[in-house]
């Protein structure tokens, strides 16, 4: 099969012959028919002191499964979190990270909608919104930032605000549903909201948090990092709360269902509408991975090995 690799860090993409893997206990062979691009992944390859394999969300067929696996079998349409090599034409999914694709939906619906969506109503739920309060979500335009926008106005904020990078993205960011975008480097972030849902971190903190009213609440979600000062937290009795997936996927499961079962039903219903940025081949890796890096895209970056 042929498979995405780099042997140095920031060193170039590259594509390789690799065997076939093996199942393991516990474990799915699915042949890949997308894979979601992500920034966490393009930054280990830019920052991790080793290579890593690049793995991710990905979407396609089980072609066999591994002992003790008793909710999928071969023939079956599945999404899921890959942390080995995903960019391949065959990758190894864990069965507790796996999902079915309901008929209806694509392998690029799946990698568009599932993780990021999960992260997107995660960090949506830990900001505790009651119906009517105003939401602000940087990154807006981003696989994860441009699901957040629209589970905000469905999930019933009275106000929705996306921060951007690039002016340029402020019409597909209203095109969600937002009622406003605005720029990072904007003097005023105009009205302050009630929720800030984080996608960026670093020095974009300071004025994320004084975006928010007293009582306000910051999610942050982002590999970023930053620095928060905690007198800016006293003065407007404002939070800040870290979310992290993993941590809901590993200690309930049963929230993480409920989670990705709400996100195929607004997508069935034509709530939810998971953008695709554009579809990279295997040996176009590099060119994805560009646009992440440049935060060019508009929404999900996927290859279709």
């Amino acid at each position: 099969m042929r498979r995405v690799r780099y042997e140095s860090t920031g060193g170039p993409l590259f594509l390789e012959e690799a065997p076939v893997p093996e199942p393991g206990a516990g474990e799915l062979l699915v042949r890949c028919e997308a894979v979601g691009v992500t920034l966490p992944v393009v930054r280990k390859v830019t920052e991790a002191a080793e290579p890593i394999p690049l793995g991710g969300e990905i979407a396609g067929e089980v072609v066999a499964v591994g002992e003790g696996v008793t909710r999928f079998r071969a023939g079956d349409r599945v999404t899921g979190l890959c942390f080995g090599h995903g960019y391949a034409g065959f990758a190894l999914l864990h069965e507790a990270l796996a999902s079915p694709v309901p008929d209806g939906a694509t392998p690029v619906d799946a990698v568009a909608l599932v993780r990021a969506g999960l992260v997107a109503l995660g960090a949506l739920a830990a900001a505790r919104p009651v119906a009517g309060e105003a939401v602000l979500v940087t990154a807006a335009a981003s696989g994860v930032g441009h699901l957040a926008v629209q589970l905000a106005r469905a999930r019933g904020a009275g106000r929705v605000v996306g921060a951007v990078s690039d002016p340029a993205k402020a019409d597909f960011v209203r095109s969600l549903g937002a009622d406003d975008c605005i720029r990072y480097g904007d003097d005023s972030w105009g009205e302050p909201v009630d929720c800030v849902l984080d996608a960026v971190g670093g020095d974009l903190l300071t004025p994320a948090l004084a975006a928010l009213a007293p009582h306000g609440r910051l999610v942050a979600y982002s590999s970023g990092g930053g620095t928060i000062q905690a007198y800016d937290l006293l003065v407007g009795a404002k939070s800040v709360i870290g979310f992290q997936m993993a941590l809901i996927a590993r200690g309930r499961p049963e929230l993480y269902e409920q989670w990705r079962q709400e996100l195929w039903r607004l997508f069935t219903d034509g709530t939810l509408k998971p953008a695709v940025h554009g579809e990279f081949a295997l040996e176009d890796a590099a060119k994805a991975h560009e646009v992440i890096e440049t935060r060019a895209n508009l929404g999900k970056v996927v290859l279709r090995p």
